[in-house]
Order: C-alpha cells, then structure tokens, then sequence
C-alpha cells in the first residue's frame, strides 16, 4: 500500500464515521463507527486495509480489546490465517485469568486475559476501534506482556490525539497505527 493509496482509505474510512454530539456527556463528539460496519463495500475497504498492512509482517495472534476490538480482531485474525484472543473487562473469562488495571477520568477499569491466550515469544497485533486516552490499550499490552508476548502494534480506527493517547502509547513503548485521525474536538 502506497502513501497515497492510505490517504485514499483514510478519507474513504473518515466519511463512514459518523459523529454524534453531546454522547456520552455534553461536549463529547463520539465518533460511531457502526456505519462502518453497516456497509459491507466499507467494512471489507477497513478489514483490508488491516490485512494489508500486516500480510509482510504477519503476526502469530491478534488480541482484540473488549468490546468492537473483538469485531475488528476477529475477521482480521481470520483473514491472515491466525488465531484471535479477547481481552475482557474483568470477570466475563471463565478460565485462569491475569489482570491489569488502568486509570479512567474517574475511577479506573480492569481487563483480563486467560493465561494460555499467548505462548510466550508470539508476535501480537493488538487492535481496538479507536485511541483516546490509551489506558485500554496500554493494559492490553501489559497483560500480553506478562504471558510473554511481544506486541508489534497497537491499531485502530481511530486516533483523538487531542487526548494523547497514541503519545503516552507510544512513549510506553508500543508502535501506533490508525487510519484516521479527528483532531480539534
């Protein structure tokens, strides 16, 4: 995929998002990727960007961050030919879990992991819907961290960088993609 060819999915990806303002709270413009997915032309133009962009560098797993990183996760992890693991807000893995907790603006989350989800030494592509303040992701790469996983990337849709996520990310150590970018809240 050449530079211009990104531009071109980008633009294509950004006029699919809808946003919608005032949710969750006032001021917030929540950017909804549910059309997206809607559009079947639109969600195969998204999964093959994904695929495309690590046919060269295939990982050994994707791991999807719970809830739309497990859509996208998925038919990426099948299209490659690799297996998928969920990273789950706390208590809904039924087997031997490990845990990372995070900061929210108020209060804080966990997410959880089984503990044979990755071998260690396995190549993983880390991957959710959208970067905002990173605590989400961060945690997920800890968590496959501690089962001695190397992350290779953390992807998504969408990047806020006005929340400087993709920045904490990326001085934590984890390489960043995303296809579009809304700046300017």
């Amino acid at each position: 995929m050449t530079n211009d060819d990104a531009l071109d999915v980008s633009d294509y990806l950004r006029r699919h998002i809808r946003t919608v303002p005032d949710w969750p709270a006032p001021g917030v413009q929540f950017r909804d990727i549910t059309p997206l997915l809607q559009d079947p032309k639109v969600f195969r133009v998204l999964i093959d960007a994904f695929v495309h962009r690590y046919m060269d560098r295939r990982p050994d797993v994707v791991a999807g961050l719970d809830a739309r990183g497990f859509i996208l996760g998925s038919v990426v992890a099948y299209e490659l030919g690799v297996g998928f693991v969920p990273i789950r807000k706390k208590g809904k893995l039924p087997f031997t879990t490990v845990e990372e907790t995070y900061e929210l603006e108020y209060g804080s989350a966990t997410v959880e992991l089984h503990t044979d989800a990755v071998k260690p030494g396995q190549r993983v592509l880390l991957i959710d819907d959208l970067i905002a303040t990173g605590g989400t992701m961060m945690a997920g790469k800890k968590l496959l961290e501690k089962l001695g996983g190397t992350v290779i990337e953390g992807c998504a849709i969408v990047d806020l960088p006005e929340l400087g996520g993709s920045e904490r990310l990326r001085e934590g150590g984890l390489e960043v993609f995303t296809f579009v970018h809304f700046g300017g809240h």
